[in-house]
């Protein structure tokens, strides 16, 4: 599969790495001044000689060859139609209407090649009433109420750590163009696949949308705790924090008296019980807590089946034997930084006798325009 990845910042070319992660070749097109928006994106930056490159760029463009197009040139946007001539999949995050403005609206895609697959995300949506606002990821997460839901309380609205909008966006997307290639297979034609931002993130909101869809009831950020389950979260105790999930009744059973309940006394002997006592049932959960470290307590609540966890920051994490057995540390060399070490890709391909099947060697985010003459030759060959 030939993937032409338009796109830039984040959305885009995380639909277009993953893609590169399952197998395909995607040519990133970026403009000659500066390249994607993403490569000044710091600190921090990794510096080799007169090089400096953006840890930013490098986490979400492996497994993709660079050229540099100016695509307001005539040769420059001659070369784009001839790369869209043999794509199967394109990917674009402009603005509404901005591909259309450089000539290639979707009715010219469809003539250059019938079989394309155009994946197209926006911020708020190709249509309606606020479909050419510009959408970046931290507005997208205030607008779509996801930062409404996340943070102390309903006073302190968060953000999530990471861009989720703009790695849903290419999630969704993703998913859309392997549905479009199924299709393919069937009629013989290509598709539109459109996604946002806003659709990424409301589309996820899961239970929480329901309880107002359906429950016509608001809800609004409550920190560490689960909403409708309880005790499910984090709780201090006397070096830290320990996150649990009892998530049953079974479970509660299992928990209660590592600190001291009676299962089955009346006050928290239900789900819905402790959700509404939960502020009380947290302190007595804390106090309790408070008398052990957090390794004690993990080591208590696995042995009693209880599932439990550490709050890790990032260096734990690629520190982490689970992770790394995961593949979710990737060596690759870089021709100016050298080998650098980047976060893998969540999916793992097997056959069912075990081998592993899918990418095993990957490459390096590319340098701007890395590969502009390579391609020009394989174009005109």
């Amino acid at each position: 599969m030939l993937v032409v990845d338009l796109s830039r910042a984040l959305a885009g070319p995380h639909a277009g790495m993953m893609l590169g992660d399952l197998g395909a070749r995607v040519i990133k097109v970026e403009r000659p001044d500066g390249g994607d928006d993403s490569r000044a994106w710091g600190p921090p930056f990794v510096t080799a000689g007169e090089e400096q490159v953006s840890t930013y760029f490098l986490s979400c463009n492996r497994n993709k060859e660079s050229v540099a197009l100016d695509l307001k040139d005539d040769a420059d946007r001659a070369m784009l139609t001839e790369l869209v001539r043999r794509a199967d999949v394109l990917i674009e995050n402009f603005r509404p209407g901005t591909l259309d403005r450089l000539g290639f609206d979707p009715a010219r895609l469809e003539e250059l090649n019938p079989r394309l697959v155009l994946l197209s995300i926006s911020g708020f949506g190709h249509d309606g009433p606020e479909a050419r606002r510009a959408g970046y990821d931290q507005i997208l997460q205030g607008e779509a109420g996801l930062m409404s839901l996340t943070g102390a309380d309903a006073a302190t609205p968060q953000k999530v750590g990471v861009p989720i909008g703009d790695l849903l966006g290419g999630i969704h997307g993703v998913v859309g163009v392997l549905a479009g290639l199924v299709e393919r297979e069937r009629t013989g034609r290509g598709s539109v696949v459109r996604t946002s931002l806003l659709s990424s993130i409301v589309g996820v909101l899961a239970f929480q949308a329901t309880r107002w869809t359906v429950g016509g009831e608001s809800p609004r950020a409550i920190g560490n705790q689960h909403p409708s389950i309880a005790p499910y979260g984090a709780f201090r105790c006397n070096d830290g924090v320990v996150q649990i999930s009892v998530g049953s009744d079974a479970l509660w059973r299992a928990f209660a008296p590592i600190v001291g309940v009676d299962p089955e006394e009346e006050r928290w002997g239900t789900n819905g019980r402790r959700v509404a006592d939960r502020d009380a049932l947290i302190a007595h959960i804390e106090a309790a807590f408070s008398r052990s470290s957090r390794d004690e307590l993990l080591e208590t609540l696995g042995a009693a089946g209880v599932p439990a966890g550490k709050v890790r920051t990032v260096d734990e994490v690629f520190a982490w034997d689970q992770a790394l057995s995961q593949g979710l540390a990737l060596g690759v060399h870089h021709d100016v930084l050298g080998d650098l070490t980047l976060q893998g890709g969540p999916l793992r391909m097997f056959d069912f006798d075990g081998t592993e099947t899918g990418r095993v060697q990957h490459d390096a985010p590319p340098l701007l325009g890395e590969h502009t003459q390579s391609i020009r030759e394989w174009l005109a060959s």
